[in-house]
């Protein structure tokens, strides 16, 4: 198939456009079937997508399934994308680093971030993936990292431990928080993260520690990803975390080694983002 990209129509409304390799994970998925209108440069009109020759024997040669979602499909891998504009993925990402400094501010743009994140990440076999959270159903975490910012600047040994668990747990809430306000054409998705708080502070501990060895750190946050991918509850498909610890280190060197030049980094965020979300997949239970 060429380089093409592809619109495909989903609940009646239109969506794309696609790459074909993107297109290939919405037939994995189930999203785009036989049945699906779809339109390509080139074409007079929209066509079903089993009528255009070679299109679904290319792309996987799946069948319409009535179970289509994020936890139905075939067996195999069904990788998540992203697709983020630059400088609106760049500027939102600023602007929540930002607003860490300011503290009262963040709730507003931590919500504002992540609603534009999950409106471009794409997850065969729920379209239109939005996310729903409200500024202020968690306000007081958003609030207290930013006070920590400035407790930190404190000098006492004490005081840095209690932050440094602080951090741990507030973060184990906004994972819980985050992960239970996704939904898929405006409605919830009955996903949730049922993972304990003292487990999550435990990989958090482990990543930080391995920091001092330079590089066993890339191991220990792939192994917590997986952690909390195994703790995703409400789907019929497992979601895994398939990056390996190599493919973490190099890449998140890669990225720091040119933000140190700080003109690359719009460009080399975007590419890391986009990168991470790949690698988490939907995967099909025995």
């Amino acid at each position: 198939m060429s380089n093409r990209s592809w619109y495909y129509a989903a609940q009646g409304v239109q969506q794309g456009p696609v790459s074909e390799a993107e297109l290939r994970a919405l037939v994995l998925g189930r999203v785009v079937s036989a049945e699906t209108l779809v339109w390509t440069d080139g074409m007079a009109g929209w066509e079903r997508a089993g009528q255009i020759p070679g299109l679904i024997s290319e792309l996987g040669g799946l069948a319409p399934d009535p179970s289509n979602d994020i936890a139905g499909g075939p067996a195999g891998i069904a990788p998540l994308s992203a697709k983020l504009d630059l400088w609106p993925y760049f500027g939102r990402g600023l602007l929540l680093a930002i607003s860490e400094f300011l503290v009262v501010p963040t709730p507003w743009a931590a919500v504002y971030f992540y609603r534009y994140v999950a409106e471009h990440i794409r997850v065969p076999g729920r379209p239109n993936l939005s996310f729903t959270g409200q500024p202020l159903e968690i306000w007081y975490v958003f609030m207290g990292l930013g006070a920590l910012i400035y407790l930190n600047m404190i000098d006492s040994g004490i005081l840095h431990l209690a932050i440094f668990v602080a951090q741990g747990i507030l973060g184990w809430m906004i994972t819980r928080w985050g992960i239970s306000r996704l939904a898929s054409n405006g409605q919830p998705l009955p996903v949730r993260f049922e993972g304990s708080v003292v487990a999550y502070f435990g990989w958090y501990l482990l990543t930080m520690v391995t920091i001092i060895s330079v590089i066993g750190w890339a191991w220990a946050l792939t192994a917590w990803m997986r952690w909390i991918c195994r703790n995703i509850t409400g789907t019929r498909r497992d979601v895994q975390f398939t990056a390996s610890g190599l493919d973490v280190l190099w890449r998140t060197v890669a990225f720091v080694f040119a933000s140190v030049f700080i003109i690359p980094i719009p460009w080399v965020l975007r590419w890391y983002s986009q990168w991470f979300v790949a690698q988490f997949a939907l995967v099909a239970r025995a």
